[in-house]
């Protein structure tokens, strides 16, 4: 036992540990005081050093550094908050970054009152990136998440920078400046007039048809449409394949140094320019540093696809940012990342002996590894799992690798001069792929409706697959079980997490945090108090997800009784009074009615005397009688002005 110990490599529990640290800070449902915060990072980096005596002591300990340090982070960045929605103002600023969405345009502004603020207009104007716009609008504070556990919407705009999101009307350009690459990137979009340009060169993320994400989606391969790790490696290695064969034809270089040296770095500098030509959000600047290390690695004569490798990176980008830990873009890649490294490195499969054969295993084993390993992060984020994932990327991965995207990137360098034909072809290509892809959508069951996933059920399912890729087996253990010991666990830990999946109720009742939308589970649907409300616009979807239902249908509406809705389920009773309703004809008649559990309006109201529970925030409610509220009083909710 102590030498199968001493054979571990703990270091790759590091990255682990870590993120469950991180991740429990952002999964709090009140904002710890600073000094606490400050105290336990201190102590995980004074206990960090026991990793070597007391191993499992030694993991800990960086556990607490990750929630210290994602503490720390969080209170120590400066973003300005609304403390509440506004109507009506002049709004004035410059443009720093764009987005095209559905006929409207997003516009990313950096204002002197409200700091930074995303707004939508429907004008025609072109706006450009830099450019001084001014006009009247209003602003709405970032919503906190409609569920417990679910997304954050608050939270991303802060760590996004974000004051608020609204509307903006009757703008006025009032200066524009010189910008090379903002030129650069408004006349690739004004001469080539394609959504596949904007999409994978440029990166508006919603510019595609609308249905077409959708389906998609469905198919599983909505990561195409969003500049990441894939896009990065693809460039990446177009442009070494073309650098390398050019370097490799001059003498004078190959006899110096290794003509790969050369190429990787002319790869690197392309890679940045394509970074910049794409906006360099979030997601692709994380991509970007990925690509980087690995590219810094292979220069310097090191292994940049192993677990160890894999696993600093890891590091480093939480450290630049330890909200990635909670992105799904974050958790699905690297996923992926170890899986497939686990595969070729630890798995060593057997292969077929003809070459031909061997290219298409070896594709079809990366593509369910790839799959398998990132399922419970898809669930646990979106609710739900395409069925039909595997086939769909097998498919339209060749297509947009080896087909698409080069006829892509050709046409956006020959767009400017009058040469259409390879965005013709790419879009031709589009067009049939699309078909194929509606014909994934329309199968039977194409998604599984799973609904929102338990905290510990995750926790279980990342442990399961640390297991699984991070401990090294023995064939001096006795039984098959213990020398297999990391594939047993794998499944213990995975077993664990799907009974908790299967044994955790769904909410039966639902409150938005404003109290202006409420929605009950009716004979396993959802039934709502009003069929649309922009001030809760995302809940709709998030709770039929959370519900296991299908997004984007007819919301059907509760009965209620002069303004009044009473659920009753076999054990509990639940009252709503709408804003139009007056409490005075209503509490006191609710507050005596013994049976009623819960009781919940749309103004902030105070009775010490009512029988009733009173909702004072957004929450849901389970079959069982359990109520659990949703955050409200994170750093990102109640940041300081």
């Amino acid at each position: 036992m102590r030498e199968w110990l001493k054979a571990q490599s703990l270091f790759l529990w590091v990255p682990i540990f870590l993120a469950f640290g991180m991740a429990f800070y952002f999964s709090l449902f009140s904002e710890p005081n600073m000094a606490i915060l400050f105290l336990v990072f201190g102590t995980g980096i004074a206990s960090s050093t026991l990793t070597r005596k007391f191993p499992i002591a030694g993991l800990f300990a960086f556990f607490a550094i990750g929630f210290g340090y994602a503490g720390i982070y969080t209170h120590l960045k400066d973003v300005p908050s609304l403390s509440h929605d506004i109507h009506e103002i002049n709004i004035s600023g410059v443009i720093t970054d764009l987005d095209y969405a559905n006929g409207k345009t997003r516009i990313y502004l950096k204002t002197e009152n409200f700091g930074n603020i995303r707004v939508s207009t429907e004008s025609d104007k072109i706006f450009r990136i830099g450019d001084e716009i001014s006009g009247t609008g209003g602003l709405f504070k970032p919503k906190p998440a409609d569920i417990p556990n679910g997304f954050d919407f608050a939270r991303w705009a802060y760590f996004n920078n974000i004051t608020g999101t609204g509307y903006i009307k009757d703008i006025k350009i009032t200066y524009t400046p010189e910008s090379a690459v903002y030129n650069i990137r408004d006349s690739i979009k004004k001469s080539v007039k394609s959504f596949l340009v904007d999409t994978l060169v440029l990166g508006y993320k919603h510019a595609l048809p609308d249905g077409h994400r959708e389906i998609w989606t469905t198919s599983g391969v909505a990561h195409i449409w969003s500049i990441s790790g894939y896009h990065m490696t693809l460039v990446t290695g177009w442009l070494f394949l073309i650098f390398y064969l050019i370097f490799r034809s001059i003498p004078y270089i190959v006899r110096r140094i290794p003509a790969r040296i050369p190429a990787l770095i002319c790869s690197w500098v392309g890679l940045c320019a394509y970074v910049l030509l794409s906006g360099a959000s979030v997601a692709t600047l994380r991509a970007f540093i990925m690509a980087t290390l690995i590219i810094l690695a292979f220069i310097l004569g090191r292994s940049a696809l192993s677990l160890r490798m894999a696993a600093i990176t890891f590091i480093i980008i939480l450290a630049l940012n330890p909200s990635y830990v909670i992105h799904a873009g974050f958790q699905l890649s690297f996923a992926a990342v170890f899986g497939i490294i686990w595969l070729w490195n630890n798995a060593n499969p057997p292969m077929p002996k003809i070459k031909p054969l061997r290219y298409v295993y070896g594709a079809l084993l990366t593509t369910i590894i790839a799959t398998v390993f990132t399922v419970p992060f898809i669930i646990g984020h979106f609710g739900k799992f395409p069925l039909y994932g595997i086939l769909g990327n097998l498919i339209f991965l060749p297509i947009f690798s080896f087909l698409i995207m080069p006829l892509v990137f050709i046409g956006t360098l020959f767009g400017d001069i009058g040469t259409n034909a390879p965005l013709t072809l790419a879009h031709h290509i589009y067009d049939h792929a699309f078909k194929i892809a509606e014909r994934i959508a329309d199968m039977p069951v194409p998604n599984l409706g799973i609904g929102i996933v338990p905290n510990s059920a995750i926790i279980m399912f990342i442990i399961g697959l640390g297991c699984l890729i991070f401990i090294k087996n023995s064939e001096k253990f006795k039984y098959i079980i213990t020398r297999h010991i990391n594939l047993s666990l794998c499944i213990t830990f995975v077993l664990i997490g799907t009974v908790i999946c299967i044994t955790t109720d769904k909410p039966i009742f639902y409150i938005s945090s404003n109290h202006k939308l409420i929605a009950a589970v009716i004979d396993g649907k959802l039934k709502f108090n009003k069929s649309h409300d922009s001030s809760n616009f995302f809940a709709f979807d998030t709770w039929k997800i959370s519900n296991g239902e299908k997004i984007g249908t007819e919301n059907a509406l509760l009965a209620k009784e002069s303004g009044v809705y009473t659920i009753s389920y076999p054990n509990l009773k639940i009252a709503y009074i709408q804003s139009f309703v007056p409490l005075s004809k209503n509490i006191g008649k609710i507050c005596s009615d013994k049976s009623i559990k819960y009781f919940a309006s749309y103004f902030d109201i105070h009775s010490e005397s009512c029988n009733a529970t009173i909702i004072k925030n957004g929450a849901v409610i389970y079959p069982n009688g359990k109520i659990k509220y949703i955050p409200f009083n994170r750093w990102w909710h109640n940041r300081p002005e």
